[in-house]
């Protein structure tokens, strides 16, 4: 599979959209995007998408499903790497510590404790 980074603004666009969805239409993805282009334009990045191995077709009816070929989990751990090299130096602790002083609502005891015996269970192992 290729690089996602080297996929242009739009095209990034249309990938979010389709992983928060799981899959899309061209309809569908033309919802989703901000200032969308005609849905044949969707249609031909789709298709450009998939050419580069970014995306699985599949016909429902007289309709397209367009899908990622990469999990979500997997692409998710994939662009967290990124922003941690990018915008936190690979830290963390910063990242973390950033993200937790930014959130308006504040951490619940459940998901402290959730933190908490993730970093037990890592320290266990050895991470």
């Amino acid at each position: 599979m290729t690089d996602s980074a080297q996929l242009t603004r739009r095209e990034r666009q249309m990938m979010d959209a389709l992983y928060a969805r799981g899959e899309a239409t061209v309809n569908q993805v033309v919802e989703a995007l901000p200032d969308p282009p005609t849905p044949m334009a969707v249609r031909r990045m789709l298709h450009i998408l998939e050419e580069k191995g970014h995306l699985r077709r599949r016909e429902q009816g007289r309709e397209v499903v367009y899908a990622p070929k990469e999990s979500r989990s997997r692409a998710g751990r994939t662009a967290f790497e990124k922003v941690l090299e990018t915008f936190f130096g690979g830290s963390l602790e910063e990242a973390l510590s950033s993200h937790l002083l930014s959130r308006k609502d504040g951490v619940t005891e459940e998901e402290r404790d959730r933190l908490v015996a993730l970093i037990e269970q890592a320290k266990k192992e050895g991470r």
